[in-house]
């Protein structure tokens, strides 16, 4: 055992202790966590103008502090990017974690010197977890990659200014920064495709040990390897040990990433977003994600059902309950407050509080009011696939609401890797899920309101192919599984497989 993977064992057991001690005290902590943000913020612009001298519980904060999402909290932010002082926290930002997707064009995420560190305790403690729980510690020894944006930074009013993985990639503590791949100059190059071909090449020759990244983007990099090398990637890199995530649900890449790999190699499931590192997998056993309360984030969740209704009611965590699709709702140290972050989540557990991502709050399909979120059209695509000889890169799901002819459907635009056998049969069992996953297709498909679903097929690499059409290839971009309109099913024409 090396001094490096020693250390490591040592301090992954002190991580853990602390680890428990808050997870064993859910409510006290976020209480600490509330009173900590709203006396810090008192003095700020946004905390005078909302009275935070006179709030001093939940209720006092849902009533004086609405929900906002980036757009509502747009003004504040403006002003912080202008470089005021005192807005929404103490002082001005570390940085901006600058974004896409807003109907305003790019987001500013202000990053605060009280929340840079959450950012990287969280991905530090998942790894530091991994090792106390499995005692496994070798791969600290070998090379670790981390598929990431470009760390050149900007500046926006004298702020420093980039993708919230290039940021990160500042904070890699010296211990790792030998085994740390691409190199920086690598890690620099803007354009994905071209990114890709020189991590490959810098990463050939190396022991590889820990490979983190996005699902999809991994894969791209797992294939442009395997093409080659004409090698499983157990092959190439045998000291591979362990697979680091987040940003997608794994289910739908897991048989293909097996294949690719040639094995199944440990993983742990990440929950990062600009806004704040929220959860991570702390159990090998459980899939559900460890919610982070002891890291400077008050959470809020209000039941998706009732998310449009004119006062929904904002829970805490001792109010939640198992299995239901909540819309988080955040309040930060770096001056979010009972911000909408779009997301939707689900409790797989309370005793510790664990979580899954289930969605978007606004990617929906419900062109008939079926309401169909992403964690259903992934389990009932992964189930559908464990009982064919099916093999699916990328999918994504829009209505069709005006067939030439027929009742209206639901359309799955899928890219396989192996197509099956009869995908007649495929259709029917993957329609056959999806009425087991949500009752109100099932009553939509029973009530010949709508007919059973239908598969286009998109050529190998379409889906890349349209990412990199809107500009969203790599980085953290992926495929929105699910979506109300045509915009995408119209997008992606160019790739249908005839």
């Amino acid at each position: 055992m090396s001094i490096k993977s020693f250390a490591a064992k040592i301090f992954a057991k002190t991580v853990h202790k602390k680890i428990k001690k808050w997870a064993s005290n859910p409510i006290e902590t976020q209480e600490k966590v509330f009173q900590q943000l709203i006396n810090q913020a008192k003095n700020t612009a946004f905390g005078k103008e909302h009275n935070f001298t006179a709030i001093h519980t939940h209720k006092d904060f849902s009533e004086q502090v609405p929900v906002r999402d980036y757009e509502a909290l747009k003004p504040y932010i403006d002003r912080v990017v202008a470089a005021e002082a005192d807005i929404l926290w103490p002082g001005k930002p570390l940085y901006f974690a600058k974004t896409s997707g807003t109907t305003s064009g790019a987001k500013y995420i202000p990053l605060t010197k009280a929340s840079m560190p959450t950012h990287i305790e969280g991905a530090r403690n998942a790894i530091l977890n991994y090792i106390a729980e499995t005692g496994e510690n070798k791969f600290v020894d070998g090379k670790m990659i981390f598929l990431q944006g470009s760390p050149v930074m900007g500046s926006t009013n004298g702020i420093k200014t980039g993708r919230l993985s290039g940021i990160v990639a500042h904070y890699v503590p010296a211990y790792l920064q030998k085994n740390r791949l691409p190199s920086w100059e690598t890690n620099c190059i803007e354009d994905w495709e071209d990114k890709v071909e020189a991590i490959i090449k810098e990463t050939l020759p190396e022991k590889m040990s820990v490979i983190s990244g996005i699902p999809s983007w991994v894969q791209m990099y797992f294939e442009k390897i395997q093409q080659q090398t004409n090698k499983s990637i157990s092959e190439v890199f045998p000291d591979f040990k362990l697979f680091i995530y987040g940003g997608v649900n794994f289910e739908p890449y897991r048989a293909k990433f097996n294949q690719l790999i040639g094995k199944t190699i440990p993983s742990i499931e990440l929950y990062p977003a600009s806004e704040g590192f929220f959860a991570f997998q702390d159990k090998q056993n459980n899939p559900g994600m460890l919610l982070r309360l002891d890291a400077g984030i008050f959470y809020e969740f209000i039941k998706a059902d009732e998310f449009d209704t004119a006062a929904p009611k904002r829970y805490t965590i001792g109010e939640v309950e198992v299995n239901v699709n909540y819309v988080m709702i955040i309040s930060t140290n770096a001056g979010l407050w009972a911000y909408n972050l779009g997301d939707t989540i689900m409790f797989t557990s309370t005793q510790p509080y664990r979580i899954l991502v289930s969605g978007r709050i606004k990617h929906f399909t419900s062109a008939f009011g079926e309401h169909v979120i992403a964690k259903e059209v992934e389990h009932a695509l992964k189930e559908t696939i464990a009982a064919t000889n099916a093999s699916v890169n990328e999918f994504s799901v829009a209505p069709q609401t005006n067939p030439t002819s027929g009742l209206p459907y639901h359309e799955w635009f899928i890219e396989f890797d192996q197509e099956p056998d009869n995908m007649e049969a495929f259709a029917l069992r993957l329609d056959e899920n999806m009425q087991k996953q949500n009752s109100y297709y099932l009553d939509l498909i029973q009530g010949n309101i709508l007919r059973p679903l239908v598969i286009t097929k998109i050529a190998p690499k379409g889906f890349q192919a349209y990412m990199k059409s809107i500009g969203k290839l790599g980085g953290q971009n992926k495929v929105a599984r699910l979506a109300n309109n045509r915009n995408i099913a119209d997008a992606l024409k160019p790739w249908y497989k005839k």
